[in-house]
């Protein structure tokens, strides 16, 4: 049978074999994408495309919420940057300010791109077992 849309087909491929940490990078990823379309949704005044994208990227941060891991001391920091970054992205939905969701995309791509060097120092993320950056 004939896969209808074969880059569907990668991407779900990419997910499915991807590591952990890969997964979360792949999460930030999304985040900063979702992010960058609401923007440009509210430059052309497409409120609802706006906020179907800021929708997205809280899902994301709820999730790297809900996957914390309160053992390590270092999840109480993560839990206040995730907390305030929903704050932002519910501000930005209500006020449809295009400047405040600029404020979010620096920080997820701040986090993004640690998350990067962490991997990058533990053999690509194979030996990472936490979802979270380590500080």
């Amino acid at each position: 049978m004939i896969q209808k849309n074969p880059y569907a087909a990668y991407n779900n491929s990419k997910i499915q074999t991807a590591t952990p940490a890969e997964l979360t990078l792949l999460l930030y990823e999304g985040a900063i994408k979702f992010t960058n379309i609401a923007i440009v949704a509210m430059e052309k005044n497409d409120v609802q495309k706006a906020h179907d994208n800021i929708m997205k990227t809280e899902k994301i941060i709820e999730e790297f919420q809900a996957t914390l891991d309160h053992k390590y001391p270092v999840a109480k920091d993560f839990e206040a940057v995730y907390s305030y970054l929903l704050k932002r992205l519910f501000d930005a939905n209500i006020r449809k300010d295009p400047e405040i969701l600029e404020e979010v995309l620096r920080h997820l791509r701040t986090m993004r791109d640690t998350w990067k060097e962490v991997m990058a120092k533990t053999a690509n993320g194979n030996n990472i077992k936490t979802k979270e950056p380590v500080a």
